[in-house]
């Protein structure tokens, strides 16, 4: 007889009588990084609508910036469940990725929203990679590149004959 794991199985097949489906829970924990140009924070635009979504979640949304407030009338003009956010502010830099790592590992937020004027080290990526993987939360380290960008992929020019 042969064995097929739920992967390999067409989503329309049902299976076999007696079968048994390996319970998968696909792990949602993933840190990523964001990095703007100071004079140019797009991550807003980009955010938003993962951020709208995870707020229907039934867990918090936690901001760590350590030097700026979050601003009320931005939140609601957003769509952002108010209720549902936690921000701390006024954090010390030097110990901000490691409230960030404890934040999610606990599982008691869907994402956690982190602001940092350095680099992380590899070896931080690695404690909160396998952090948020544990607790099954998102987590966004944004911070603002001080020198202007200058890899080929900074800027985006597109050419259509439409407009010549």
């Amino acid at each position: 007889m042969r064995q097929q794991t739920i992967h390999s199985r067409p989503f329309f097949q049902a299976p076999h009588q007696g079968q048994q489906i390996p319970s998968v829970s696909p792990s949602c924990g993933v840190i990523s990084e964001i990095v703007y140009g100071g004079e140019q924070p797009v991550f807003a635009p980009l955010l938003l609508p993962l951020l709208q979504q995870l707020g229907m979640q039934s867990r918090w949304l936690l901001w760590l910036s350590p030097q700026q407030k979050l601003s009320r009338p931005w939140l609601q003009q957003s769509g952002l469940p108010l209720n549902k956010m936690i921000a701390f502010h006024h954090l010390d830099p030097a110990y901000i990725v490691d409230a960030m790592e404890k934040a999610l590992i606990t599982g008691n937020y869907s994402v956690v929203l982190c602001w940092l004027n350095t680099e992380v080290s590899d070896e931080q990526k690695m404690r909160l990679r396998h952090a948020a993987q544990h607790g099954n939360t998102y987590g966004f380290i944004i911070r603002s590149e001080e020198k202007s960008i200058e890899r080929p992929f900074s800027t985006l020019k597109i050419h259509s004959r439409l407009y010549h």
